[in-house]
């Protein structure tokens, strides 16, 4: 019994499997979670691509319609917010008028088209004038006018504004030239125009600023008219003014008998020119042939 009992062992297949197969089913198991846990990460950093993507296009569209905006503002602003006056060279008809009569000098050039000859012949002109007589003329030119039909209702208009009693514009005289007009007018109060006298204010206004303006003459048209006034009002004989017949300008265009005469010039030198073009070739083709 004891032998049987003590040769006897145990079956192969009732003997449990060593803890070593265990071990090496083990690793298997465990390198799952080590794969799986890599794909959080690029799940994450996937996640934070497409979302810097999408908040990168709403930010671009934002600083596009900041600078849209911006530009539209500064755009309005220009258009409807008024500039600043910068002096006599950007002013305007009403800027005349609430600038006032000038201080230093006689003339108020808006228009821009008087040299500074002119201006330093007519300070010197109208400033003796008033150091003897004691009148004072101004004169005004602007390049065109909006609020008012015609020059004279504008020099009445700065007379008004710039004297406002008639003290103060007894003797003053307004000389205004519209360069885009053609045109010029002259008021003042009524010292000056008995001075002046109605015969020489209506040939001034009638020869001197219109004629030489149709020329754009306007410095000649500012000085003829200053030193007719000048005389008017120191009792000199009046010194005439251009006439519109004597500066009419020449026609650019031909008279019929210039036009004939050019015509048949014309039309000889054609001739002469087509028989060239038929006649030579002909005779150079005669010669060649008969020479054969």
């Amino acid at each position: 019994m004891e032998t049987l009992l003590s040769s006897h062992t145990p079956s192969p297949l009732l003997t449990p499997k060593p803890s070593s197969s265990r071990s090496h089913s083990l690793p298997s198991l465990q390198t799952r979670p080590n794969s799986l846990s890599f794909t959080p990460k690029a799940i994450t950093s996937s996640l934070k691509k497409h979302t810097s993507e999408s908040l990168s296009v709403p930010s671009s569209w934002l600083i596009h319609a900041q600078q849209g905006l911006a530009a539209l503002a500064l755009s309005l602003a220009l258009n409807f917010c008024p500039l600043p006056y910068t002096g006599n060279a950007q002013a305007s008809e009403f800027d005349v008028l609430y600038e006032g009569p000038p201080k230093e000098s006689y003339i108020f050039d808006d228009a821009g088209v008087l040299s500074r000859v002119t201006k330093s012949d007519l300070k010197q002109l109208l400033s003796d004038l008033e150091s003897r007589k004691n009148f004072k003329i101004n004169f005004v030119t602007v390049r065109k006018l909006t609020s008012k039909a015609d020059a004279f209702e504008y020099a009445d208009q700065v007379l008004e504004r710039w004297y406002p009693s008639i003290e103060e514009g007894n003797n003053k005289g307004i000389v205004v030239l519209v360069t885009s007009q053609k045109e010029g007018a002259i008021t003042g109060g009524p010292a000056f125009i008995q001075a002046v006298g109605e015969t020489v204010l209506d040939a001034t206004v009638s020869e001197n600023l219109p004629v030489l303006s149709t020329e754009e003459k306007y410095n000649e048209a500012i000085y003829s008219s200053a030193k007719r006034l000048v005389a008017a009002i120191d009792g000199l004989p009046d010194p005439g003014g251009p006439k519109a017949n004597e500066n009419k300008r020449e026609s650019n265009f031909k008279s019929r008998e210039e036009t004939d005469e050019k015509r048949g010039q014309f039309t000889l030198v054609v001739g002469g020119l087509l028989v060239i073009a038929f006649v030579v070739p002909m005779a150079q083709y005669y010669a060649y042939v008969s020479k054969k």
